[in-house]
């Protein structure tokens, strides 16, 4: 037997998502809605592997803004102490220009390790979303075909009540139809002092509509 959200029904899944642009679903709060609790914890290790890249690609662009920030600064300052240095090489300025130099150089290195890790990055995301995007369908058809039951159950117990409540209002009715006829005869035959030793006064008031 097939586990739920393989063969047929997986396959199915896959060829609807195909083409589509699926959004970040950790970041969409109609998706929180969408799932039960017991769903989530289904689920979670699919939302947390997501959340963690997203959370890393987070981190590697600060880093790379924080780095950019630090070149440009150590750029400005190169451009400073070489108008203050002049021809100087031996001076104080020139070794800070030498060794901003290599900072710059160590920048360029991390940028370039960064850069290539947020190229890689979006793929991964894209992959882990549609692994829980996937996960989601699964347990949102289960739900679906959960609630079919629950509501072909209900709509044939509302169905059952129906009838049987038709039932007895013509019960009812007939009830009441049959207390008027005799308290109608009786008060034409004995009048209405016979009437009240029965204790069978009819109130018209509560004749069915």
């Amino acid at each position: 037997m097939e586990s739920r959200g393989e063969g047929k029904q997986r396959e199915m899944f896959i060829r609807a998502l195909e083409g589509k642009k699926i959004p970040v679903l950790t970041l969409d709060n109609k998706w929180y809605r969408l799932l039960t609790e017991e769903a989530r914890r289904e689920v979670s290790g699919l939302e947390e592997q997501l959340n963690s890249l997203l959370k890393q690609q987070g981190k590697l662009n600060n880093e790379v803004k924080d780095i950019k920030r630090l070149k440009k600064k150590l750029m400005n300052e190169i451009v400073s102490l070489m108008d203050e240095a002049g021809q100087d090489e031996d001076s104080e300025n020139a070794r800070k220009i030498e060794q901003n130099k290599k900072l710059v150089e160590e920048c360029n290195e991390r940028l370039e390790a960064r850069q290539d890790q947020l190229l890689e990055i979006p793929r991964q995301i894209d992959q882990a979303n549609f692994q829980l995007m996937l996960a989601t369908m699964d347990c949102c058809y289960d739900t679906m075909q959960e609630n079919k039951e629950g509501i072909r159950e209900i709509a044939e117990w509302v169905s059952e009540v129906r009838v049987e409540l038709k039932k007895r209002l013509v019960r009812k009715q007939e009830m009441e139809q049959r207390n008027s006829d005799i308290y109608a005869y009786m008060h034409d035959v004995f009048g209405a002092e016979v009437i009240e030793i029965f204790d069978m006064q009819y109130d018209s008031g509560e004749k069915a509509d």
